[in-house]
């Protein structure tokens, strides 16, 4: 690697740095204005504050904006090395933009890269403890909530419960099938069905069971019966936070066995994988945007090229977050298709504004 390579990667990465130090510094200090009430209502111990909530919460902000500080900070120096007539003296001994583009790729890729093993691998665990922490200080937990919940405990094996309250461990109008050879078997059916969590079993109110032996039928009924099944009380709901706390191979495991059961959420289960694949390569793609727009010299100088490279990435976000929306409520497009259609998009803007950048 050349002098020029090294100064534009320790420009990059300073640049970049020092942005996350300035916005973690405001983000940790809003945050705890707007949650000063709930500390001294809650009085959670000091350690727990700093050590629990704040430093596991400073990892996940970074993941979540490292690719619009990216841009920020690719913007910031460019812009300075354009004004400063750099990018003239470079061009002008013999590199070509193109060659200039590499130390760009390789600090983004740099960046990319540690965000992925950020939101895969080091966040996860992180966000575990960070919840916890909130949801028994701050908040109550949120979890889905639907009624007419379907589930395929096993291969034939169908479960349904009208509606289930997680505070209680209670269901509503709960049956289960047994399907063989696209045949009714078994067919088991309650009012309510309760769960024991000290003897780690169910309990069926107001019971029916029916097995078809052939043309034979034999129905039991009962007003309460204790009994195992292969259900757990979290299987009829799953917290809107629970995946951010799994790693990247335990998410792809969860997602394959509610996909299993047929999970009404699978959606929001599969977005949250795809983010954490596509939000790192827009990384690299904002990078490429912001080092063609900054690096020509013109009259607004620095305050020209940021306003401008804000408003692109906040159209990135905004189409992003748009597109997801549609895909997980509307379920009008695929979820890998919506999250990946912003980088595909960009990633064309970002080659047609290299092909007309300065050279």
């Amino acid at each position: 690697m050349k002098k020029a390579d090294l100064y534009i990667i320790k420009k990059f990465l300073g640049s970049f740095l020092l942005i996350i130090a300035l916005l973690i510094i405001v983000l940790i200090i809003f945050d705890f204005s707007e949650r000063i009430d709930d500390f001294m209502e809650k009085d959670p111990p000091l350690s727990e504050i700093i050590f629990v909530y704040y430093l596991n919460f400073i990892p996940y902000f970074i993941n979540q904006f490292s690719a619009l500080l990216t841009f920020i900070a690719v913007i910031f120096f460019t812009s300075k090395m354009a004004s400063h007539t750099e990018f003239v003296a470079l061009l002008s001994s013999g590199i070509s933009f193109r060659r200039l583009l590499f130390p760009y790729v390789v600090s983004a890729f740099l960046i990319a890269l540690f965000s992925f093993i950020l939101s895969n691998f080091i966040i996860p665990p992180a966000n575990k403890q960070r919840l916890e922490f909130t949801y028994k200080y701050l908040k109550n937990t949120s979890h889905f909530k639907e009624k007419d919940i379907h589930l395929q405990i096993n291969k034939g094996v169908f479960a349904y419960c009208d509606y289930f309250n997680d505070m209680t461990n209670v269901g509503n109008n709960f049956t289960i099938e047994k399907i063989e050879n696209e045949k009714l078997i078994s067919k088991t059916t309650a009012k309510l069905i309760r769960w024991d969590s000290i003897g780690k079993k169910w309990t069926l109110e107001n019971y029916w069971i029916r097995d078809i032996n052939g043309n034979s039928e034999k129905i039991i009924r009962g007003t309460k019966l204790d009994t195992v099944l292969n259900i757990l009380p979290n299987d009829f709901y799953r917290t809107l936070d629970e995946v951010e706390t799994m790693n990247f191979f335990q998410l792809n495991k969860f997602i394959a066995k509610e996909k299993l059961k047929g999970s009404n959420n699978i959606d929001f289960y599969l977005l949250e994988k795809h983010r954490r694949i596509a939000y790192p390569f827009a990384t690299i793609v904002l990078a490429l945007i912001g080092v063609s727009i900054s690096s020509r010299k013109v009259r607004g100088g620095i305050g020209y090229h940021l306003g401008a490279g804000i408003a692109l990435s906040f159209t990135y976000i905004m189409f992003m977050q748009v597109l997801t929306t549609i895909s997980t409520y509307g379920g009008i497009l695929p979820v890998a298709i919506a999250v990946w259609i912003p980088n595909v998009i960009f990633s064309i803007i970002a080659l047609y504004l290299l092909k007309i950048a300065p050279k």
